[in-house]
């Protein structure tokens, strides 16, 4: 995945970066497979680092879509470099600490953008990152949760913004257009589960309550909530993804997973 990246940004002239991007490469995979000082190996098997990296290669998708454009504003070297720490380090917030012995690390689902950002603030300073861009960071890292309004988010900059847009659009799609996506529900339910339960969320106010119910829910979850929230409130960045007049194979994935999810609730209620 270093490669992949070192790859776009060389597309760009920006050899400069590949000794950045193989250090952060090198750090995030040392935090997921526990050889981060204080802290433990990923134990969850939804947000896992597989998904951060599905994330990354569409969120690199969108850059190079977006540098190809033209379209303003322009994101210079730096920005990229700020969007692939936001984007390595968007889930670093389910990483448990060395001392944490209850549970996984989903139980911090509900509250894992602000500990993202926690762990960024601790850790970028390390690697020269200067307070305004760690913000850029955190500010493109709190977007991504569920609750979040991008909106009412301030930005320092309209590029900051912008790099918030395609977070945002990278972490849904590459978690939606996941071929493994359907299969995954069951694992991403006791997910939320454990999220509810740590949280002493009640019952009547859990969205979802067992997989069939987070079935049948998904189809809207993704025609009224997600995709309304990619055209309009992160910009319709996912736009980039489209070349030279082809289909977004990202929303034509995510159509298709939709349309197999509704055609298993389906199958269950004749069933019943």
């Amino acid at each position: 995945m270093a490669e992949a990246a070192k790859a776009a940004f060389g597309s760009i002239g920006a050899q400069a970066s590949f000794p950045f991007i193989a250090q952060l490469f090198s750090d995030v995979t040392d935090m997921f497979e526990g050889r981060y000082p204080g802290y433990q190996a990923i134990d969850m098997f939804y947000h896992d680092y597989e998904h951060t990296l599905q994330a990354t290669v569409c969120l690199i998708h969108i850059l190079e879509g977006h540098h190809r454009s033209g379209d303003a504003p322009k994101l210079r070297v730096r920005d990229w470099e700020l969007a692939l720490m936001s984007v390595l380090l968007h889930d670093c917030g389910y990483l448990k600490r060395s001392d944490d012995i209850t549970g996984t690390g989903a139980k911090y689902t509900l509250i894992h953008e602000r500990r993202s950002c926690e762990f960024a603030r601790m850790f970028l300073p390390r690697r020269n990152v200067l307070p305004h861009e760690v913000e850029d960071v955190c500010s493109a890292i709190i977007c991504t949760g569920p609750h979040s309004k991008i909106s009412q988010v301030s930005f320092r900059r309209e590029e900051a913004r912008l790099m918030a847009f395609i977070l945002v659009t990278a972490d849904y799609l590459a978690q939606m257009s996941d071929a493994n996506y359907v299969k995954k529900l069951p694992i991403l339910i006791r997910e939320f589960n454990e999220a509810y339960e740590f949280e002493q969320v009640p019952p009547e106010k859990r969205p979802y309550h067992e997989l069939r119910e987070l079935m049948q829910k998904t189809p809207g979850f993704w025609t009224n909530f997600v995709r309304p929230m990619l055209d309009f409130e992160a910009g319709g960045v996912h736009r980039y993804l489209t070349t030279a007049g082809r289909p977004n194979p990202y929303l034509d994935a995510v159509e298709a997973n939709i349309a197999e999810i509704r055609r298993l609730v389906q199958e269950g209620a004749e069933k019943n």
